[in-house]
């Protein structure tokens, strides 16, 4: 269990000291981070509606973030590359996030011109219904992202290296707006970017 903790605390510091420094793609991780928490509370009552949620509002302010927001290049705070931060990027890097995406946005499509699946399932009658579907098919899709990429870590880098991803994915809605809730206030006084200093000095 302390080896799991401290693989869990390292992947969050990674990632925090990493991929977080614009303070723009800090407040839109609050906003995802709440949006999430609100995702999860109505998985328990309509999973396609809390799919809907986390992928139209939760990832693509996360998402937006990363892409638009977030500094590339050699990062001075680290001293690294950006090369070498997506070589070693325990979870989903650039890459595999534009293949994930490119995935989400083509299955309403299919969903559209293919409303059976090829007979898996029921055939949708009305946008309502095709929403449904819509949802149901993301949720899969999530699931099965973090199944495939955690099952991808055991076998990289062993077991506990994957179920503490795992983990992080799932409790990152808590942890970002812990670490995060202060950013939009940096924001409005005109700090775009979080001068890292506690991880200047660590």
């Amino acid at each position: 269990m302390s080896r799991f903790l401290k693989l869990l605390a390292l992947q969050r510091w990674d990632d925090h000291r990493y991929y977080h420094q614009s303070r723009i793609n800090q407040s839109l991780h609050f906003i995802s981070a709440v949006s999430f928490l609100c995702a999860y509370v109505v998985l328990f009552f309509d999973p396609a509606l809390a799919a809907l949620i986390a992928w139209l509002v939760s990832m693509t302010t996360r998402q937006a973030g990363h892409f638009f927001f977030e500094p590339r290049g050699y990062d001075h705070v680290n001293q690294a590359s950006d090369e070498h931060k997506e070589a070693i990027k325990v979870g989903y890097n650039l890459r595999r996030k534009i293949v994930l995406l490119s995935v989400w946005a083509l299955l309403p499509l299919l969903l559209w011109l293919l409303p059976d699946m090829g007979g898996l399932i029921v055939p949708a009658v009305g946008v309502q219904a095709w929403l449904h579907d819509v949802g149901m098919a993301w949720l899969a899709l999530g699931v099965g992202g973090v199944l495939l990429r955690t099952v991808h870590l055991f076998f990289m880098q062993g077991v506990l290296a994957g179920l503490a991803w795992a983990t992080k994915i799932l409790t990152d809605p808590f942890h970002d707006i812990m670490l995060y809730w202060r950013a939009p206030l940096h924001l409005l006084r005109g700090e775009l970017l979080d001068p890292m200093h506690h991880v200047r000095g660590h």
